[in-house]
């Protein structure tokens, strides 16, 4: 199977766009899922002059009149991107915190039953691109809860809207909204898609895995063999396609794992070796397991003061490079081993407490919209909805930090009926 070489340029424009989206909550990325709004009703003033001039830098690369007419012809700009750019949701959220809403009881579940009924899709990836099938699952899971409809359904819209909004008018990145709107319209080109098929987040990102015009175009690979590359329906495309990503960008090796918790002994130690002379130097796997890789080259991190130590190999940060956040790639790479089943952290956090069940979870969505604090439904997700409830009822509750984290602590103070 063809694995092109990918230049510099292509590989920034994820990166650039993860930057100023996921880390603001644009996307997917742990349920972080923006509320369905009414469109604009009206074009502003100067889109239809835009949209007009805009079909030259279309045609110019490779775009057909008669695609960009049905793409763009009657299209109006969706206004609500500049508000949504504005005012995403914050949350101050420790680590602890982060990991235990992403490697969540429904995640657990639901991958390990995805997994079943995939199974012999993830021995064909594994077997063509060597990328362990926790790590796809864990991205699968964290960015559109394993491709579940209702996500597409109630969290996406048409993305070309969004990207001629943004295209238009987003005066920070115009350029790079311009060249993922013509990447759009080349999909469209292709025969890959239609513009109503075209559905996802604010900023364009798509399908099963979230990918970015970009990304679809360049990257992804007819895996299913139909003729056509999609990240929509069948999930065969989306998942070679990630694994294509993780190896072409990410430099992910072959049958190696992300990595391990360790105990460290306490020395303060730094750098990059291999296994076998993590091990020489007093650095055990925290499961008492050996490394089965003695030869292959990592490095120490401890992300939090006495906290759990973990050695990170190359894939790791293969995974990173998919979201370039140290917190992301460890919940990714935890969540994959624990659908796999791997257990907790044996070094908890300072302060941390245990993840909510799934059943605990959905009285603590129950107790929260009783108590007329809306959660959007009791299903046991927590997202952007569920975490503004919570930050709501903790500031009305007198509790410090409210930091929108629906933990044991919340749900005894909802309990209690205060």
């Amino acid at each position: 199977m063809e694995r092109k070489s990918l230049s510099p340029t292509e590989h920034l424009t994820r990166r650039q766009m993860l930057l100023t989206g996921f880390r603001t909550g644009i996307g997917l990325a742990g349920a972080s899922l923006a509320p369905s709004l009414p469109a604009h009703a009206a074009a502003p003033a100067g889109f239809d002059e835009w949209r007009d001039r805009f079909r030259a830098r279309a045609l110019a690369r490779g775009v057909s009149d008669q695609t960009y007419t049905r793409a763009m012809g009657k299209i109006e700009p969706d206004m609500r991107v500049f508000t949504q750019i504005r005012s995403q949701p914050e949350f101050s959220e420790q680590l602890w915190q982060y990991i235990n809403r992403r490697v969540s009881d429904w995640r657990l579940a639901a991958g390990k039953q995805t997994l079943k009924q995939h199974t012999k899709l993830f021995d064909r990836i594994e077997k063509d691109f060597g990328v362990e099938r926790g790590t796809l699952l864990a991205l699968w899971g964290v960015e559109t809860a394993y491709g579940d409809p209702l996500v597409q359904k109630n969290h996406m819209r048409p993305v070309f809207p969004s990207l001629a909004a943004l295209a238009w008018n987003e005066p920070r990145r115009r350029a790079y909204w311009e060249t993922e709107l013509i990447n759009a319209l080349r999909i469209v080109e292709r025969g890959w898609s239609t513009p109503d098929e075209m559905r996802g987040s604010w900023a364009g990102a798509m399908g099963h895995t979230q990918w970015m015009p970009e990304v679809w175009l360049n990257v992804g690979i007819d895996y299913d063999n139909d003729g056509r590359v999609s990240p929509f329906g069948k999930p065969d495309d989306a998942l070679g396609s990630s694994a294509r990503y993780l190896i072409n960008r990410g430099k992910y090796r072959a049958n190696q794992h992300w990595g391990y918790e360790v105990k460290t002994g306490g020395g303060p130690i730094s750098g990059s070796r291999s296994y076998e002379k993590w091990a020489a130097a007093g650095v055990k796997r925290a499961d008492g397991q050996p490394f089965p890789q003695p030869n292959a080259t990592a490095q120490l991190w401890t992300p939090v003061p006495g906290g759990p130590s973990f050695l990170l190999g190359p894939n790791f940060y293969a995974v990173r490079s998919y979201n370039p956040s140290m917190n992301y790639a460890l919940a990714i790479v935890h969540l994959g081993d624990r659908i796999l089943g791997g257990g907790p952290f044996v070094q908890p956090f300072p302060g941390s407490e245990r993840a909510l069940t799934l059943a605990e979870v959905q009285e603590l969505q129950t107790r929260l919209t009783q108590s007329g604090f809306d959660t959007g439904g009791n299903d046991g997700r927590v997202g952007n909805q569920t975490m503004q409830a919570v930050k709501n009822f903790q500031m009305k509750a007198g509790i410090t930090p409210a930091d929108g984290y629906g933990g044991l602590k919340v749900l005894a103070r909802l309990r209690q009926g205060i």
